[in-house]
């Protein structure tokens, strides 16, 4: 399972080297658990377990914020404050990515590698963590498996 992991981080570091202004970017289940992590250059000591739970709580309400108008589901949630943006990013049903960008990041650009950068972990079959088995394979995705074994 520690391959998985190895995977996973160096799909966010791929994605943090795609673009100026990332500063960090996690991949984190629907239930709060962090499954990946990736930081540069953020200027803050930042609790990964407490910012997997907010990810979680915010994306849980932009998801009754869309029901509630009718909109559909939630795709993307992108906030803006006076240091930078927080953006996540639906993955799959169980997962989602988490990106922290500084104010000078190109944004359109930066969400762009965002889409990309969940395609791929989508692609990896890796959908949801279990705390006691680590992660769990829910997919087609030959090359995990294989790499798991050896």
């Amino acid at each position: 399972m520690v391959l998985a992991k190895a995977l996973l981080v160096d799909i966010l570091a791929e994605l943090q080297a795609s673009a100026t202004g990332f500063q960090a970017s996690m991949i984190i289940s629907r239930d709060g658990l962090l499954m990946a992590t990736q930081k540069t250059a953020f200027p803050v000591e930042l609790d990964e377990a407490r910012a997997a739970a907010m990810t979680t709580a915010l994306f849980a309400y932009a998801k009754r914020g869309m029901q509630a108008i009718k909109f559909g589901g939630v795709q993307q949630v992108l906030l803006k404050g006076e240091q930078g943006y927080f953006v996540i990013l639906a993955v799959s049903e169980y997962v989602m990515l988490s990106v922290l960008l500084s104010h000078q990041a190109q944004l359109g650009l930066s969400l762009l590698s965002c889409e990309r950068c969940a395609q791929k972990i989508a692609a990896t079959g890796i959908v949801q963590p279990s705390p006691r088995m680590g992660l769990i394979y829910l997919g087609k995705s030959n090359n995990i498996a294989n790499s798991d074994k050896a």
